[in-house]
């Protein structure tokens, strides 16, 4: 009955985008939840696929031909840089975000995600986030600079006003080798 930690923070993202949305990967990485996105939002809908390595954007790009998406915009650039890339229409109109933290599977292992450049992506999204929209982060933390960016990550969104957001932490706490768990931000709906 517990789901694990990726095919939640799908279920998260699928729960919040309707066609025709704007949502952003913000580390693009292998491409799955680029894909997974493209299909919530439709054909209507726009991606914003951001990833710091060349080699993340290409096998993002192949997937998508793969599954003949188009509605996607791929960014080679940190996510930090958002807001140099966000079309001015689409302020204000993120229904969602997700980040999988740490490094590229079965790639070089000090390419890593910062807390700084992190943070920075977050709150610019945050800023651009419609109300019942969701910002889902999927924290590996097992390598040098995880705990690092796992810690800041805590202290920050723990902070967040309450009355504006709801922040939740999912994960299993009984498995070995520093387990994946989910920080979400859902902006509440304005009453």
């Amino acid at each position: 009955m517990l789901k694990r930690v990726i095919p939640y923070a799908h279920e998260l993202i699928q729960c919040a985008v309707k066609p025709g949305d704007v949502v952003i990967d913000a580390t693009c990485g292998n491409g799955h939840d680029t894909v997974m996105l493209c299909r919530a939002t439709g054909e209507h809908g726009k991606v914003y696929a951001f990833d710091i390595q060349l080699e993340a954007i290409e096998q993002t790009k192949q997937k998508l031909q793969s599954e003949s998406l188009a509605n996607v915009q791929l960014i080679h650039d940190g996510h930090q840089h958002l807001n140099q890339y966000l079309a001015q229409e689409d302020h204000g109109r993120i229904t969602a975000a997700i980040f999988n933290l740490g490094y590229l599977p079965g790639s070089d292992k000090t390419i890593i995600t910062k807390p700084a450049e992190t943070l920075s992506a977050i709150d610019q999204i945050i800023s651009h986030l419609k109300p019942g929209g969701i910002i889902v982060c999927v924290v590996y933390h097992g390598h040098p600079g995880g705990e690092v960016e796992k810690a800041t990550l805590l202290n920050h969104l723990s902070q967040l006003e309450q009355r504006e957001f709801n922040v939740l932490q999912y994960g299993f706490i009984n498995q070995k080798n520093k387990p994946p768990f989910i920080l979400a931000i859902e902006k509440k709906q304005t009453d």
